[in-house]
């Protein structure tokens, strides 16, 4: 007995499931403004302190490192204003980690948004990114009254804060979509994560001086280090908002066309943490 064959033509094309940008950018850009502001208002709904709190936890951990690292252990390498340094690089980690560790879970804890069938997947990672650029904003208030208490006086190189952040936040993004993307169907992304998170701090150049590398290392040790988009940004930033006693990201690498190397690996993250996410967006809902 032959087996019957299935017809499927004149059935039109197959429907596909929600993608990761929607059907209308719009849309996209007002549900990842409204998810992010309410969060935001939300965290700290109900306490005293409110936003507070916000500035209260890396100062706590600030006030900790310095007197261990500056008063205890110098790693200061020699260079002005290593409390004020200290503390950025304390803000900008906790944006990242925030950023990131923040979307794993994002996908899942927005189960209910998720599988509305018209609902952009993307601007759940996207608010979380958002999010933390709201907390980062606030951090960096309490970085610059601390500089200008130290002595730190304004200077046009503030403005390339700007891209810098910008370019750190397309990183952070990048990380984010794979995470969110990839934690629904594998659970263990999380404790990865974590450790990676811990690994990315001791490495990167928050507690010590990039110079102290220098120094101890030699130029290829800096260099390895910097090829990390995070720890390439924060130097930079140093450089550029703190003092210019903080060496540039380009000249601690000894060339500035290294510099593309971070560069490139932010791009190639974000565009393959994008193919991911929306290879993944339309088999979210049923994964979950």
């Amino acid at each position: 007995m032959s087996a019957t064959p299935i017809v499927t033509e004149g059935l039109g094309r197959p429907i596909k499931g929600p993608s990761a940008l929607g059907s209308d950018p719009r849309r996209l850009r007002q549900l990842t403004w409204t998810i992010a502001v309410t969060d935001f208002r939300l965290r700290f709904f109900g306490s005293v302190l409110g936003y507070l709190w916000q500035l209260i936890r890396p100062l706590m951990l600030f006030g900790v490192l310095y007197v261990v690292f500056s008063q205890i252990f110098d790693l200061s390498g020699n260079v002005r204003f290593y409390p004020v340094a200290l503390l950025l690089g304390i803000v900008l980690f906790g944006f990242f980690s925030e950023a990131t560790s923040g979307s794993v879970r994002s996908l899942v804890e927005r189960e209910n948004l998720v599988r509305k069938i018209e609902f952009p997947r993307l601007a759940v990672p996207l608010a979380v990114v958002l999010t933390a650029l709201f907390n980062l904003g606030l951090n960096l208030v309490t970085v610059l009254v601390f500089l200008i208490a130290a002595g730190g006086r304004p200077h046009w190189s503030w403005l390339e804060l700007i891209p810098l952040i910008a370019l750190l936040a397309i990183f952070a993004t990048g990380v984010a979509m794979i995470l969110s993307s990839l934690f629904v169907r594998y659970r263990d992304i999380e404790p990865i994560w974590d450790v990676v998170l811990q690994v990315l701090f001791y490495v990167s150049p928050i507690i010590y001086m990039i110079s102290v590398v220098t120094q101890k290392g030699g130029e290829g040790a800096t260099r390895a280090i910097l090829f990390s988009p995070f720890a390439a940004v924060l130097q930079q930033a140093r450089h550029a908002f703190i003092d210019p006693s903080h060496i540039s990201a380009g000249s601690a690498m000894g060339n500035d066309f290294l510099l593309l190397v971070p560069f490139g690996i932010v791009i190639v993250v974000f565009v393959v943490g994008f193919v991911i996410f929306n290879r993944q967006a339309p088999h979210i809902a049923e994964n979950l």
